[in-house]
């Protein structure tokens, strides 16, 4: 990417407000403190409610000289693996004495989605874990488990990456969300953010809700209360491939250097595709699945991306792209109920914002 984006890049950090924490002080989130050169485990402890509580793993990883802090958050939706892994990884391969700041890693937010393999939703309240923030401390437990991470982690951090990627019935290709929320400044180190990740595909996410007490998501909470934020997203249909995992972290590693916060240059996406809106495709029956198109495929409008049949065979209905794009994830499996999503189409913007 040209010098000159770099250097307003450069620019627009230094005008935001950062929390540049005292290095000899004790930085806490949950019950993991961490002292300057310290990485420290520990959880966030859901407290039990009209359902039970929960224990959210956590990790401080404190470097030893001083930056910003930077939240890396993942397991929202159980099944996404691979992002998971990511921060796994990160967790082990992250070292204090190379780290300027601090990061925060949230590796699995929804424990009971992981251990009962279940997708999109925490089983103790059929919710899903990334549509009820700031949430509520009296709620149920995605919403009191919501209110916890949006205290200890989003108000306690300068910058947010939330990490997801295909679910077990999600074939995906990979892809990040640049975050808008109205701030000129704080866009434009998002923005910079989502480059420096490097995924080559960017949805602009502009119409999320601006209401603080409703922002439902967590990339949108974030950049709601100030934090430059972006969502990534890769791996596909549970499976963790090393390619994905690899996506996931070295684009992390991109982002803390354009940050400042490793030693080292950051490696932007040159030639992005800017994707400025999703076109949801949903099945109106019930029936057996049969895809036509596979994740990454640019479709025209009104093609044919896959059909339903009754359990005897019979077409049901037949699903075709509502506008023209690329094909961000499509249904992995034949189990197809009514209402379930068939596929997300990816509609490619005009000229790059």
């Amino acid at each position: 990417m040209p010098r000159i984006l770099r250097l307003l890049f450069a620019l627009a950090l230094c005008s935001l407000p950062v929390l540049v924490h005292a290095q000899e002080s004790r930085f806490t989130v949950g019950t993991a403190s961490a002292k300057p050169g310290e990485k420290v485990t520990g959880y966030l402890d859901v407290p039990a409610g009209i359902d039970p509580g929960t224990q959210i793993p956590v990790v401080v990883v404190r470097g030893t000289k001083p930056g910003p802090t930077l939240a890396l958050v993942s397991g929202a939706h159980g099944t996404e693996y691979a992002s998971i892994i990511a921060i796994e990884k990160l967790i082990h391969d992250l070292d204090p004495a190379q780290v300027s700041g601090t990061v925060i890693l949230v590796p699995l937010v929804n424990l009971a989605s992981f251990e009962q393999k279940v997708p999109h939703v925490n089983p103790v309240d059929k919710k899903s874990m990334n549509r009820f923030y700031p949430g509520k401390a009296d709620g149920t437990q995605t919403e009191r488990a919501s209110y916890l991470i949006t205290k200890e982690v989003v108000d306690k951090c300068d910058y947010l990456i939330d990490f997801h990627g295909g679910d077990l019935d999600e074939s995906l290709r990979p892809y990040a969300y640049w975050v808008v929320s109205g701030n000129a400044k704080q866009d434009g180190v998002a923005k910079e953010m989502a480059l420096a990740f490097g995924l080559d595909h960017i949805i602009i996410s502009a119409d999320r809700p601006k209401d603080l007490s409703a922002t439902r998501y967590l990339d949108n909470t974030a950049a709601m209360r100030g934090k430059p934020a972006v969502t990534v997203e890769a791996g596909f249909a549970g499976t963790v491939e090393t390619d994905d995992v690899e996506l996931l972290e070295r684009g992390t590693l991109s982002v803390m250097r354009a940050l400042k916060m490793l030693p080292g240059e950051a490696r932007f996406v040159e030639h992005p595709v800017w994707i400025q809106s999703i076109a949801d495709v949903s099945s109106p029956v019930t029936g057996i699945f049969y895809p036509l198109v596979k994740r990454g495929t640019f479709v025209g409008e009104g093609m044919e991306l896959g059909y339903v049949t009754d359990y005897f065979g019979k077409t049901i209905f037949e699903a075709h792209a509502p506008a023209a794009g690329v094909v961000l994830h499509i249904c992995a499996v034949p189990t197809m109920n009514k209402g379930d999503n068939i596929a997300n189409i990816g509609v490619v913007a005009a000229k790059a914002p």
